[in-house]
């Protein structure tokens, strides 16, 4: 992996993309139904940044049928995962990080129980 920091704060940089990477470090693993609904955005939208995020390397994404889930690629850097939680840390409590968790835990079809049906 040829990952330097450069690439991570230039991807990290959009706000959405931020957004669904905190629920991510969160979450451990997300489909797109999951942050389109905590992000309140549509899916289009949510799936143009992800693929973004996927191609940086920070983000690895396996197909579920039709469903595609996403995950923190575990082959960052160890200081890239430090960041990602120390970022994690600092923006608890903090808007519109809480809304989005608050948002994710309302959906009621996550995944196991029909995801996005």
């Amino acid at each position: 992996m040829n990952f330097d920091a450069n690439q991570l704060f230039f991807t990290l940089a959009n706000e959405i993309r931020l957004r669904a990477v905190m629920l991510l470090q969160r979450e451990g693993e997300l489909c797109v139904c999951e942050l389109t609904h905590a992000l309140e955005l549509s899916q289009p939208m949510i799936s143009r940044h992800l693929a973004v995020l996927r191609e940086s390397e920070v983000l690895v994404a396996r197909r579920d049928a039709t469903w595609m889930h996403y995950r923190i690629n575990p082959d960052l850097p160890d200081w890239a995962h430090e960041i990602l939680q120390t970022t994690l840390v600092g923006v608890d409590g903090n808007e519109p990080f809480v809304s989005d968790s608050r948002k994710l835990k309302t959906m009621t079809n996550r995944p196991g129980s029909g995801c996005c049906t």
